[in-house]
């Protein structure tokens, strides 16, 4: 999760939503770490757990990242946890809840709709403070 912070606030100095994402392999070596860059690349798909997904998908050589945990700092929106659940991702954990835009544990629950053909194991709450701090601090200067 240290890492996903990392990426998470070099995001934010870059003007992104601070959120920093992971993917290690099951003995915990990092294959892609990324931050948001919806802006930077013009692309609405560029959350950082995409990228992280896209990354350790190509470097892998398959689609399917089984073995594979996914750590951000903020909960998966809709899409984020849509593609968390094409890949396979074994473990998904993350900092901050996201009220507005969560889709784990707020909102439409992703994974436990029928429809869901995947659900990985979900731990939240891991470093959710230092989260919520980063991305208070980044919208209130926004402001």
């Amino acid at each position: 999760m240290l890492r996903a912070f990392i990426e998470a606030e070099s995001a934010a100095q870059m003007g992104e939503v601070p959120v920093g994402a992971v993917i290690a392999d099951k003995l915990g070596n990092i294959l892609a770490a990324a931050g948001n860059r919806t802006l930077r690349d013009h692309d609405p798909t560029a959350h950082a757990e995409m990228i992280v997904i896209r990354q350790a998908a190509a470097k892998l050589g398959s689609e399917r990242l089984v073995d594979c945990d996914l750590y951000a700092t903020l909960e998966p929106c809709a899409m984020c946890a849509g593609a968390i659940s094409f890949a396979r991702i074994r473990r998904l954990y993350f900092a901050a809840s996201d009220e507005k835009m969560g889709a784990v544990e707020n909102g439409p629950h992703f994974f436990t709709q029928p429809t869901c053909h995947h659900k990985p194991e979900v731990y939240s709450g891991i470093g959710q403070q230092r989260a919520e701090l980063l991305l208070k601090d980044f919208f209130k200067n926004r402001r």
